[in-house]
């Protein structure tokens, strides 16, 4: 019996250590900055959202500032692309008020980043949130 234990606790932990990671959104040093310093642009839209998550079994959630990390065996559902899928659903929910983004000269300013994970025993699901501002840029 103690040999089934001691097998099934070394496959628990190797399948830990093949599973699924995430270490959150990529923050490299090549960002675009948008400033709004001459009377070029409009507000075209305030406060757009967009939200993504995803589903693992036998893991854990956790966020530190920015970035949402996620370590477990399998994911059950979502791609783990979060910060991607929510600033998607973010040009989505824009697009179904103001139609859409097509030649349009568009920025998003004033972007937050909200992070939630729901951890059970053997269940997580970590949510990312992206709201921000939208401007247009005029001649």
């Amino acid at each position: 019996m103690k040999t089934y234990l001691h097998i099934s606790v070394c496959v628990l932990i190797a399948a830990m250590f093949a599973g699924c990671a995430s270490t959150g959104m990529f923050t490299a040093s090549n960002l675009t900055e948008v400033q709004l310093l001459k009377d070029n642009f409009i507000i075209v839209a305030r406060n757009v959202s967009g939200e993504a998550e995803a589903g693992y079994i036998f893991g854990s959630s956790f966020s530190l500032g920015m970035m949402t990390n996620t370590v477990a065996v399998l994911r059950v559902s979502g791609t783990g692309m979060l910060y991607k899928e929510a600033l998607e659903d973010l040009w989505k929910n824009y697009e179904a008020v103001h139609g859409s983004v097509e030649g349009k000269k568009l920025a998003l300013v004033n972007v937050r980043y909200d992070a939630d994970a729901l951890n059970l025993f053997v269940y997580t699901r970590p949510k990312v949130m992206v709201r921000a501002d939208v401007v247009e840029f005029t001649n």
